[in-house]
């Protein structure tokens, strides 16, 4: 989507991955091969105008390695914070941004100490590092399951955090250009059912002008502190206190989709704009819109096309049990009833749960 994005712009994409696969294949030069292999970095930085990254599973040093051959955007130290979970906490508690109470794991003292003096029980226990959509993570209500829980997760390298009874989820999509301007996307209302991402609203229904300036107050301090180029998304959780983040993502983001047809300027195209180091687009809502994720299953398009205002975008992945295959988005414009649109489009194969 990336890719789709810049070629309007007059911009060619060259990605690399690990796979032939890669569904970047259909929209840019691909180049394949492992990401710690020095020829296909050379080959793949090789005049270059600027680098940027779509996930924040690799390696750390290959960031830095891209960095010292070309503009990386956002940059390693962005990278490093959003693939471990206690740095990342750490910078937004020091940013005074809300955030709930938090443990290092690296044994069973340390989680003796945590759940008496500071993340209590019930408390959610996490991989600090990796784990998408649920995975690496689960809830202990007593010691004998966060004991249990530990030794699942591998004993050492572990978050403890405080259980937070809240709300709902709200996600926050912003963008930092080259010069330092800032440009935030309303707030989004989240909805998971097994630890996966089901169904995002936008702009979130109920957020006061306080709770939404709050918001973009926190991610612009996040931004500048990370000297931040690029889209970055801080989830948050709402609580009757307020808001606290939960995480933060160094990239565009699968609750910014429904901005392709729902926003004046796509999460995907500002993030183009802002590592190419053009000027940031707009990013008001243009209606109200519901994005509806597509995991598993691809239902048939004649389906969701007879859908009033639904969009089809298909990934070009093969299904199976958990993946995200693509996503629908509807927009309140194009159809007289966008609540019963997406109720529509739930009912279809990959789009339930």
């Amino acid at each position: 989507m990336l890719a789709l994005a810049a070629i309007p712009l007059g911009l060619r994409v060259r990605c690399w991955d690990v796979s032939a696969d890669a569904p970047a294949a259909c929209v840019s030069e691909l180049l394949v091969g492992d990401f710690g292999d020095e020829p296909t970095l050379a080959r793949f930085a090789a005049g270059l105008l600027a680098a940027t990254f779509e996930f924040e599973n690799i390696p750390a040093g290959l960031a830095r390695a891209i960095a010292a051959r070309v503009a990386t955007r956002p940059g390693p130290l962005a990278l490093e914070t959003g693939q471990d979970r206690i740095a990342e906490k750490t910078l937004l508690a020091r940013l005074g941004v809300p955030v709930h109470a938090f443990a290092c794991i690296d044994s069973m003292a340390d989680l003796d100490a945590a759940i008496e003096g500071v993340v209590g029980l019930p408390c959610v226990i996490k991989t600090r590092r990796m784990g998408y959509d649920g995975k690496g993570q689960g809830v202990a209500r007593t010691r004998d399951e966060a004991v249990a829980l530990v030794h699942t997760l591998g004993g050492n390298g572990l978050i403890a955090e405080r259980f937070v009874p809240f709300e709902r989820e709200l996600s926050m999509i912003c963008v930092r250009g080259a010069t330092g301007e800032v440009r935030t996307y309303p707030l989004i209302e989240n909805r998971h059912a097994g630890g996966i991402l089901r169904v995002s609203r936008a702009p979130a229904k109920g957020v006061s002008a306080q709770v939404g300036a709050a918001a973009a107050n926190y991610a612009k301090r996040i931004l500048d502190a990370l000297e931040y180029v690029g889209v970055l998304t801080i989830e948050f959780f709402e609580t009757r206190e307020g808001l606290l983040a939960n995480e933060i993502a160094p990239r565009v983001h699968n609750s910014g989709h429904w901005t392709i047809e729902g926003a004046v300027t796509s999460q995907f195209e500002n993030h183009v704009r802002a590592v190419a180091g053009l000027p940031l687009g707009a990013c008001d809502a243009r209606e109200s819109s519901a994005m509806v994720n597509l995991i598993g299953e691809i239902p048939p398009r004649e389906a969701v096309l007879a859908i009033p205002g639904a969009r089809l975008h298909l990934y070009d992945k093969p299904p199976r049990p958990g993946r995200k295959v693509g996503h629908v988005t509807i927009t309140a414009d194009a159809c007289a009833d966008l609540d019963a649109a997406v109720e529509a489009v739930r009912k279809l194969p990959g789009a339930t749960g």
